[in-house]
C-alpha cells in the first residue's frame, strides 16, 4: 500500500514537473526585449534620432498636421524620413505599415506599429530608437519617447518595417 501511495506521488510530481517546464518555456519564448538588438543599429541613425528629438520635443499632438506647430504619428515619421534620410513616406499609417520589409529584431529607425484603437485607422506609428524607447507622439504629451516594455506599449505592439536599407 505504501508503495503504491509512493508511485502515484511521484507520477504526479513528474506530471507537475513537466507542465511547469511546458507553460514557463511557453511564455518565455519571445518578450519585447527579444524585439530588438541594439549592435545591429546604425550609430550615425541613433544621432539623426536624438538630434530631431532635440527639436520637435514636445510638439503637441495635431491631427493632420506635420510641423512644428503640431503633428500627428505619420506626420512625424513622414518628416523625419525626408529630412535625415531622404525618403518620402506615404502620409498615412495604413499605408506605411505596407513599405520597407517587416522585421523581427528592431534598428534604428525602423517603424514600430501598434493596434492602438485610435484614430480613424486604430494604428499608431513610432520611430525605433534604441534600448527599447521609440520616438512618437503622444496625444497627452507630444512628442516624446515611449517604451516597448512598458505594459500599455507592449499589449498594443503589432510589427515593425525597415525602411532604411
Amino acid at each position: 500500500m505504501w508503495q503504491m501511495n509512493c508511485d502515484r506521488l511521484v507520477k504526479l510530481r513528474n506530471i507537475l514537473l513537466f507542465l511547469l517546464l511546458f507553460f514557463s518555456g511557453l511564455t518565455s519564448c519571445s518578450t519585447v526585449s527579444d524585439l530588438y538588438d541594439d549592435n545591429n543599429s546604425d550609430p550615425y541613425i541613433v544621432k539623426k534620432i536624438e538630434s530631431f528629438y532635440h527639436v520637435w520635443v514636445k510638439t503637441p499632438y495635431r491631427y493632420g498636421g506635420n510641423s512644428l506647430k503640431g503633428t500627428d504619428c505619420s506626420g512625424l515619421t513622414k518628416i523625419f524620413y525626408q529630412q535625415n534620410v531622404g525618403k518620402t513616406l506615404p502620409r498615412i499609417t495604413t499605408k506605411q505599415a505596407r513599405i520597407g520589409k517587416e522585421v523581427n529584431q528592431l534598428s534604428a529607425g525602423d517603424l514600430v506599429f501598434f493596434k492602438s484603437g485610435r484614430g480613424t485607422t486604430g494604428l499608431h506609428v513610432g520611430i525605433y530608437y534604441k534600448n527599447g524607447l521609440f520616438l512618437h507622439v503622444s496625444s497627452k504629451k507630444g512628442v516624446q519617447y515611449a517604451n516597448l516594455k512598458d505594459d500599455y506599449w507592449r499589449k498594443k505592439y503589432w510589427k515593425a518595417r525597415r525602411i532604411i536599407d
